[in-house]
């Protein structure tokens, strides 16, 4: 393949959800449109080349991409995204109990209650189409919103009241169903993608005020955006004097400075999960929740942005 790799097995999320939408439509993928890029997607990508006369290959690149869905290759937010979106394990879909101290957290980054955004999406759809609210919580449709516009401290209370079990991560039903019926709604995912750039594009300038332009440098910029909320003041603290120290000047051992820096001033319960996730985006390859990423295969590389 002489262009560059742009999507391949082990890569999962809404693009690939596509990919396997338009393969089906070309009449070469049988299966279901789950979002996963396995065996059988990669076979049907194989048939589509061949069926284009392109090489013969598993693997996606720009012309296999634009030839199949007729529109330019995503984005590197789109594609930091699904990578992020992977790591966080929600979708557009699954919401979460107060497990972390945030109320309830759902949606395709993980919005939180206690961040904000969960309640402006609702809020927003609810002004918009308030069919929509009542059409995926029913009888609860009322008393999600007179929640959403409540203080913290009732949003806390009333988030705790729903979390089930040790650690409060499941939502109780019928809430669970409700937020991944909401969730389903394609307006409803088009206001969670609106506020993805809320983080991008922060994400992106603080990636450029440190010297990181690469792919892979905006990508582990973006995650520490929507996990930690930005590199704060500790963890920049600690980047300066690790530049300092040992006068780096390679992208790649900033990004690795970087990971760490992030995940020591996090949480001493979170901080393997950050480091995790982090260094998988600093060094292209790693371990996350037990899942291996090779992130070239989601269409990161160590290219500039």
């Amino acid at each position: 393949m002489s262009e560059r790799l742009y999507f391949a097995q082990g890569v999962r999320g809404e693009l690939v959800r596509e990919l396997q939408t338009c393969l089906k439509q070309h009449g070469v993928y049988q299966d279901d449109v789950d979002g996963d890029y396995g065996g059988q997607t990669a076979k049907a990508v194989q048939a589509f080349r061949k069926s284009a006369r392109l090489p013969p290959a598993e693997l996606v690149d720009g012309s296999t991409w634009t030839l199949l869905t007729t529109r330019p290759v995503p984005s590197i937010r789109d594609r930091a995204l699904q990578v992020t979106a992977a790591f966080e394990g929600h979708g557009f879909t699954l919401a979460q109990g107060n497990f972390d101290g945030a109320g309830v957290t759902w949606g395709v980054i993980g919005f939180t209650l206690k961040g904000g955004q969960l309640a402006k999406i609702v809020l927003e759809v609810n002004a918009k189409r308030p069919e929509l609210v009542h059409q995926a919580f029913g009888d609860k449709a009322g008393e999600l919103l007179q929640m959403m516009r409540a203080p913290w401290a009732r949003q806390l209370a009333w988030a705790s009241g729903l979390s089930l079990g040790a650690g409060q991560a499941r939502l109780a039903e019928p809430w669970r169903k409700a937020f991944w019926r909401f969730g389903e709604l394609p307006q409803v995912q088009a206001a969670q993608l609106e506020r993805v750039d809320g983080y991008f594009n922060p994400a992106r300038r603080a990636a450029l005020a440190l010297g990181l332009t690469s792919e892979l440098g905006i990508a582990l910029c973006f995650d520490i955006h929507v996990q930690n909320g930005g590199i704060g003041q500790k963890a920049m603290q600690e980047i300066k004097a690790q530049r300092a120290a040992h006068g780096i000047h390679d992208e790649r051992d900033l990004r690795i400075v970087v990971a760490h820096a992030v995940a020591n001033s996090a949480r001493p319960q979170y901080r393997a999960d950050v480091l995790s996730r982090k260094l998988t985006l600093a060094t292209g390859a790693g371990v996350v929740h037990g899942a291996t990423y090779v992130i070239r295969n989601w269409g990161l590389a160590e290219l500039p942005a």
